[in-house]
């Protein structure tokens, strides 16, 4: 696997109430004034998720970037998702408050070892999470989000047949997920047509099946909500499997699906595992709840490179504009347009 970048940026200092309040009101004008929509994904701080108009996950996001009647798009989240409303709104000018918010998922893969890798199996269909590059979409047919993975690869065998062969990528704990769901762990001849990229994101794949272990013991009557990017997702279904776990309290779900079920269990006590922003989502719909971290270091230092000052100076001087050259958003259009047609 590709050695994961390990030098991480450091977290801004938190900001006094009384900043936060007159930062967000300042952002808000400036946002009325510049026709500027300011779109929030679920892992940024909490004032950058306040002062968002569309807080959600890659796929809501997306849909809310291809949708705007706003002349510029502000992505608070990182470099990836920014490239993907430039290429859905050709037409609006997109900013990401700090260009150096990378993604250590989507530099697992570069577009030419996607080339060498489909180079190894012609005629094979080629799947890619959405926190890839502009450059890797381009060589893509399908792009997923986690809450459509399996459902974009059952397309697939049913739009193109079951011997269809499928490259997935390029994170391997959500390919692991996908085979799980669609069955291929029980059909060996099928899951041999099914390959998946060895990459991995630096913060879910650092949630451990020891967590799940500990959290069990400290919460015994807690549901658990993993995220399928999940290094202890292939644990907890074995938890599960050997009857330690009662089935009904384990949930394989994305960000938008974990929110959705709090909302729906109120008062409920969840161990959440994911990045841990998403705790403060998820106690907005819910704030009755009991919300555990699975691991209280599962934080992103990328996410929360975007700040007030930064979000703020981004709408005040206009920067930092992200664009994708023409060749390569044509063809990674399609893709991403196909994620977002089936939900």
């Amino acid at each position: 696997m590709q050695e994961l970048p390990t030098i991480q940026p450091g977290i801004a200092p938190e900001l006094a109430p009384e900043e936060i309040t007159a930062l967000s009101e300042e952002i808000r004008a400036l946002a009325q004034q510049r026709n500027a929509v300011i779109l929030a994904h679920n892992y940024e701080v909490p004032e950058i998720q306040d002062v968002a108009d569309h807080r959600g996950d890659s796929l809501g996001l997306s849909r809310a970037a291809a949708t705007t009647d706003a002349e510029v798009i502000v992505f608070c989240g990182v470099h990836f998702m920014a490239e993907t409303a430039s290429i859905l709104s050709p037409d609006k000018k997109v900013l990401i408050p700090d260009l150096d918010a990378g993604c250590s998922l989507a530099d697992s893969i570069t577009a030419d070892q996607l080339r060498g890798w489909k180079a190894e199996h012609p005629g094979a269909m080629v799947v890619m999470y959405v926190n890839s590059s502009a450059e890797v979409k381009a060589e893509t047919d399908y792009c997923v989000t986690s809450s459509n993975a399996v459902s974009v690869v059952e397309h697939i065998w049913r739009e193109h047949g079951d011997d269809t062969k499928i490259l997935f990528g390029p994170d391997m704990w959500l390919g692991a997920f996908v085979e799980r769901e669609t069955g291929l762990v029980d059909e060996p001849e099928r899951r041999a047509r099914f390959h998946v990229w060895d990459g991995e994101c630096h913060v879910h794949a650092g949630i451990r099946p020891e967590d799940i272990a500990r959290t069990r013991a400290e919460h015994p009557e807690a549901e658990f909500l993993i995220h399928p990017e999940c290094g202890c997702s292939t644990q907890a279904m074995e938890y599960v499997a050997a009857g330690d776990i009662d089935s009904a309290g384990v949930h394989m779900l994305s960000t938008s699906g974990m929110q959705t079920y709090v909302e729906e269990h109120p008062e409920g006590e969840f161990i959440v595992a994911t990045e841990n922003g998403m705790l403060y989502p998820l106690q907005q719909v819910a704030p009755k709840a009991n919300l555990i971290e699975a691991n209280r270091m599962a934080v992103c230092k990328y996410m929360k490179m975007i700040t007030l000052p930064k979000l703020r100076d981004s709408l005040v001087e206009m920067k930092f504009e992200v664009s994708v050259p023409s060749e390569i958003a044509e063809k990674a259009k399609l893709p991403i347009e196909r994620m977002v047609a089936i939900g």
